[in-house]
């Protein structure tokens, strides 16, 4: 009789089984995402960004938009080039990584990208590869 029962649990569990309803997919997640900032970033700021525009002169970034955990920041910065030439611009930055001008002694204006490498310090690279050595003035 026991035998009975259970070939009874059993069928009715396989026949619950199959009512139930897989639960939807989760979206897939591109975990190799890098936002793409552009050195033309620094000329606007978008009337979305507007709104939270923001200027603090404790800190050295000239200002800041956007909302917390997606903070854009504007920062004039100075330093060297691999030859030991200064250079001097302006960047943002968003997150670990960021894109500007800089100016040089002897080019007008060198579209940058940018990365954190340290407390107010950067590097960047050109599109010709040539690397800069930053500090946020």
């Amino acid at each position: 009789m026991p035998k009975n029962y259970s070939i009874l649990v059993l069928l009715l569990f396989i026949i619950s089984c199959r009512n139930i309803e897989a639960p939807p997919p989760v979206p897939q997640i591109n975990s190799l995402y890098k936002p793409v900032i552009t050195a033309d970033d620094r000329k606007t700021i978008t009337p979305e960004e507007a709104k939270t525009y923001h200027v603090n002169t404790t800190y050295k970034y000239q200002y800041r938009t956007g909302n917390p955990g997606k903070y854009k920041y504007n920062y004039d910065v100075k330093g060297i080039n691999s030859s030991g030439d200064s250079v001097f611009g302006n960047i943002n930055t968003e997150g670990k990584y960021g894109a500007g001008i800089l100016i040089g002694d002897t080019v007008a204006e060198i579209e940058i990208n940018t990365e954190w490498v340290s407390h107010g310090k950067l590097k960047a690279l050109d599109k010709k590869g040539n690397q800069y050595n930053l500090v946020v003035k």
